[in-house]
């Protein structure tokens, strides 16, 4: 199993279809989980997948429309019912706490889990604690919305050709990483650049600022495109985008693999949305997302 994947629990805007749950989303990344937009029904999309509440640590609320955020309710009961060990943080819209409120406490049941909440009100950086930086954007929608952006560190890539021409060898590759300096020869000579991986999250927006900021150099774009082009007029009316917009936003960011998701039940062919996607010129490595896939992280740019 890939220690960075993107597994798809539900596709679906709205309403869910035969064949589409609500939204949910599970970045598996090393060692975490992040858990988007729990929508109806996430809990038991959640056993289908093989996706436990132990691998829950973070929930990411982008906006608190129903099938973004009623599955809440059921995802919090669940990780206090298994007793999840470590801390969950959820992050959300500060201007819908009272939803927050009303899910967290639906009904009753005991809670045993650190459930920390650590509400959205501005752009910024959410956390940066962990191997990781979490930030947030605005994004534009009929009820305040916010996507997320995941940051990794940039880091250093052993260039076998500059240790051989500094004769660093064996052992004295690892003293050299860690300690950043090998007698005279530095880690910057026998070493290169190593850009971090980027991914982001966007759900319900009309093209904004927030969206272009969020998708900015990203290795995996996760994006709603709940309308065909033909529908941009119902798009922008409701405050989402299309399939030629999510990808022409890809492709101006220099996204290396674009993922749609959050579609129209109006359409029963999900490989127009690749297609019309192409046709805007993103020429990237591309998912249209269904229920329960699961979409590995590109591997690190060279």
């Amino acid at each position: 199993m890939s220690a960075r994947e993107f597994v798809v629990l539900g596709t679906a805007s709205q309403v869910p279809t035969r064949h589409r749950n609500h939204n949910g989303y599970l970045l598996r990344w090393d060692g975490e989980g992040i858990l988007f937009d729990p929508g109806e029904g996430t809990q038991r999309q959640m056993l289908r997948a093989g996706v436990a509440a132990h691998d829950i640590h973070r929930i990411c609320v982008t906006h608190f429309h129903g099938d973004h955020s009623l599955g809440l309710a059921g995802v919090i009961q669940r990780i206090n019912l298994d007793r999840v060990p470590h801390p969950v943080t959820a992050h959300y819209p500060a201007s819908g706490q009272k939803f927050f409120d009303r899910l967290r406490y639906a009904t009753a049941y005991r809670e045993t889990v650190d459930l920390r909440e650590e509400p959205v009100a501005r752009d910024g950086v959410l956390t940066g604690e962990a191997p990781y930086t979490l930030e947030a954007r605005l994004l534009s929608h009929p009820v305040e919305s916010f996507g997320y952006r995941l940051t990794e560190p940039d880091g250093r890539r052993m260039v076998p050709e500059l240790l051989a021409r500094h004769g660093v060898k064996g052992p004295d590759v690892g003293r050299i990483q860690r300690d950043g300096r090998l007698g005279e020869v530095t880690l910057d000579e026998v070493s290169e650049a190593r850009p971090g991986q980027r991914f982001a999250f966007v759900m319900d927006t009309r093209l904004c600022d927030g969206v272009t900021e969020l998708a900015d150099g990203c290795d995996m774009l996760v994006i709603e495109s709940t309308f065909l082009d033909e529908d941009v007029r119902l798009a922008v009316d409701h405050g989402h985008l299309t399939a030629g917009q999510a990808a022409g936003v890809a492709r101006e960011a220099g996204v290396r693999h674009l993922v749609l998701t959050h579609f129209s039940q109006r359409y029963p062919d999900p490989s127009e949305f690749e297609r019309q996607a192409r046709a805007a010129g993103f020429e990237g490595e591309l998912t249209v997302a269904a229920d329960l896939i699961r979409v590995p992280v590109p591997k690190r740019a060279p």
